[in-house]
């Protein structure tokens, strides 16, 4: 991999989002194409080592062999009030809306009325999920997932409603909607005790932040749930890698969240090679695109001072990088 001529990029967000508001990362060419990295600026090095991983993995070994040519994708819809909401889903062309809640303590009100908003949008045969990130303790969610289900006409799953692995359990011996866990398994030592402690019926699969798509998949398999492979907020470099992803699981049984281009106001690639969903579909990946030379100027950080905030931490995370095989690699050779 050449890091020494990484490109560092800066990309706007359409709408606040995990309080980002500015999408920021690096573009490193490898033997085998383009990788990305872009872990979020609060993540420490020894988070951040796993998606240097996925940035390797892309850019000197390519990807398994696919058993699918399409994913089918859904639409995300941030914490907008209920008429973008409309807008969001009515116009993306996907028949399944992810739709965030929990924004802040009191979003209750305007979560409901942005439920109702995508399912008017979508009709009574689209699917409709939400996502609270965690944000609620037990007894708050038991609470409130029958009203957000109700108002949604019926939610297809709620992902991540409390934090904990025991509090996900607690949730789902209660309600009647389906839980689905992200962040208790790419933030865990081991993703198979979610399913051990029947805390989920869905596992959400984030290639990005696992550590490539081999880890992935064998992520998927200790888990012993049906996946949803979703984004991490990549441009269409990083995207393509999920898109392997779900290309190559064996089985697919939901929509998954990599439509997520539409939050970001531009792209590193050619409008031809990006990876925005067409009719609720994207091609699956057999390698990265290539970044575009004019996009990579125009999304440059005008802050010099940041650029070498991102190669500094480039340099920081590199030693304590996890290799493919998810062992971790000491040196800062690959």
């Amino acid at each position: 991999m050449d890091f020494g001529a990484a490109r560092v990029y800066a990309i706007p967000m359409r709408t606040r989002f995990r309080g980002i508001v500015l999408r920021e990362g690096m573009l490193i060419e490898g033997p085998a194409g383009w990788g990305e990295f872009c872990p979020f600026a609060d993540y420490d090095d020894e988070v951040s080592a796993s998606w240097l991983a996925t940035t390797i993995e892309a850019g000197t070994l390519g990807w398994p062999e696919p058993v699918r040519d399409r994913i089918p994708i859904n639409c995300t819809v941030p914490a907008v009030d209920p008429e973008r909401g409309h807008e969001i889903a009515a116009t993306s062309g996907c028949r399944t809306a992810k739709v965030k809640v929990a924004e802040h303590p009191d979003s209750l009100g305007e979560d409901l009325a942005r439920l109702e908003a995508v399912r008017a949008a979508l009709g009574p045969a689209g699917a409709v999920r939400c996502d609270a990130n965690g944000a609620w303790d037990v007894e708050t969610a038991v609470a409130v997932i029958p009203r957000l289900d109700r108002a949604a006409g019926g939610l297809e799953y709620v992902e991540q409603p409390c934090r904990t692995v025991d509090e996900l359990a607690a949730v789902r011996r209660k309600v009647d909607v389906r839980i689905a866990a992200d962040e208790s398994i790419r933030r865990a030592e081991d993703p198979m005790r979610v399913a051990v402690a029947e805390a989920a019926d869905i596992a959400v699969i984030k290639c990005t932040p696992l550590g490539g798509v081999r880890r992935s998949l064998r992520v998927a398999e200790a888990a012993g749930l049906p996946c949803v492979v979703s984004s991490a907020l990549e441009t269409s470099v990083g995207l393509a890698a999920g898109l392997a992803l779900a290309g190559a699981l064996p089985e697919l049984d939901f929509a998954c969240g990599l439509g997520t281009l539409s939050l970001l106001r531009g792209d590193v690639v050619t409008d031809a090679e990006s990876l925005r969903p067409a009719e609720g579909y994207l091609p699956v990946s057999r390698r990265p695109p290539l970044p575009d030379p004019a996009r990579l100027d125009e999304f440059a950080p005008a802050d010099a001072e940041r650029v070498a905030w991102w190669r500094d931490r480039l340099d920081r995370v590199r030693p304590k990088r996890i290799g493919v095989s998810g062992s971790r690699t000491v040196g800062s050779a690959g």
